[in-house]
């Protein structure tokens, strides 16, 4: 079981820069992947977790609102944040 997450310099950096919301967010999700383990909780819909595609296909990534997603990757030991991002829809 997959429980142990950490958290890249970047994601925290990105962290320190969001509002709030997001921040308590990505900690909820945290503490359930440590409490239940990863594949139960990507199961959570609300979290819209999903492999990512393209260069960023070694990625996974969490919505922690409409605007912020975070990407993850898996180590052998558990879940690496790689970086927290703004998403905007309206940039291609």
């Amino acid at each position: 079981m997959l429980n142990r997450v950490v958290l890249s310099r970047q994601a925290q950096k990105d962290l320190a820069t969001v509002p709030k919301h997001v921040a308590v967010k990505l900690q909820d999700w945290v503490e359930d992947v440590e409490d239940r383990g990863l594949e139960e909780v990507r199961k959570i819909p609300g979290y819209h977790d999903e492999p990512l595609k393209g260069a960023l296909k070694r990625l996974r990534s969490i919505r922690l609102s409409k605007s912020y997603r975070a990407y993850y990757r898996i180590v052998k030991d558990g879940v690496e944040f790689v970086r927290v991002e703004r998403i905007n829809k309206h940039v291609y």
